[in-house]
């Protein structure tokens, strides 16, 4: 298991924060195509987002970029995308809204995993790639079940790839959420351990 106070550059401008931000900029841009049904312009984004989001994790590995600023644009930029996303695809009844539900409800349990995490000095816990799956996943799905918004042949091939990619999303978004709080319950117990 990582540190996850392990040390990171502080350094702003880098290449995988400016893709960051840059996704950032995009996720208001993406929620008004996709609700007034610009829906070549809101899948256009929805690939950009999730080419950006591969590439600025690969760029911060592979050249040691890694920045305490990026750990915190890039979770933020992927939940907002994914949140904006589906908004836009229930409002559009594309999507059912139990899925919302379901997604928001993992974001509301992290978020009181990293409350916990916080209250004993860690400012974060070291990505799981399960998590980046369920992202990786959840990226791929949504635009192409706004393809799958039409009787076209392309729409019918579209629904049944999306739903797949949607399905390992949501199980693999809530797999790397206990995967979380398992991870910050062993953090607990090595220090009540080390303070004893």
């Amino acid at each position: 298991m990582a540190d996850p106070q392990a040390p990171v550059s502080t350094r702003v401008l880098t290449v995988p924060n400016v893709l960051s931000a840059l996704r950032l900029v995009g996720v208001p841009v993406f929620l008004w195509a996709i609700v007034t049904e610009h829906d070549a312009l809101a899948l256009v984004l929805l690939m950009a987002s999730g080419l950006t989001d591969y590439l600025d994790g690969k760029i911060a590995r592979a050249y040691g970029l890694e920045s305490r600023l990026g750990q915190l644009l890039d979770p933020v930029a992927d939940r907002l995308y994914i949140a904006s996303t589906l908004v836009g695809l229930a409002w559009r009844d594309i999507l059912p809204w139990w899925v919302v539900v379901v997604l928001f409800a993992r974001e509301a349990f992290m978020a009181v995993v990293v409350l916990v995490a916080q209250r004993h000095g860690w400012v974060g816990l070291p990505v799981h790639f399960a998590g980046k799956a369920a992202t990786f996943n959840l990226l791929y799905a949504f635009p192409l079940l706004l393809l799958a918004d039409g009787d076209s042949t392309l729409a019918r091939i579209a629904e049944p790839v999306g739903w797949g990619f949607a399905w390992w999303g949501i199980v693999l978004y809530w797999l790397s959420g206990v995967l979380y709080a398992m991870q910050l319950r062993r953090l607990l117990a090595h220090d009540r351990a080390v303070a004893a």
